[in-house]
């Protein structure tokens, strides 16, 4: 066991301060009930815990203002767990008239 401290509690794991050890993904409906079963299970673990409500759109680099907005606009490409954003570069000849993104890369994805 390796920084072993007091009596042995079976298989654990060295986690360093500051980093994260559970995560929980759920709807914004069911957001109230998984910060209550967080903080219910904070009280398991020895030391001290914090719950952090992220302000990112679930796994992505976007916030979520930005994921709704770029959403609607079409200029996000949605990629497994994570998004692409669409940007303005590429050949003229796939853009449509009037449009600065590609509609042709969204509509043979989706």
């Amino acid at each position: 066991m390796r920084c072993a401290f007091g009596k042995p509690q079976g298989t654990c794991a060295c986690v360093a301060i500051g980093q994260f050890f559970l995560s929980a993904h759920c709807k914004d409906s069911n957001s109230h009930n998984a910060q209550e079963a967080l903080r219910r299970a904070k009280f398991k673990f020895p030391g001290r815990q914090k719950i952090i409500i992220s302000r990112k759109w679930r796994f992505t680099k976007f916030s979520r203002t930005n994921y709704v907005k770029w959403k609607s606009k079409k200029r996000i490409l949605p990629n497994g767990v994570n998004a692409k954003l669409l940007g303005c570069h590429g050949r003229l000849a796939n853009r449509q008239l009037g449009r600065a993104f590609f509609s042709s890369a969204i509509e043979g994805r989706i």
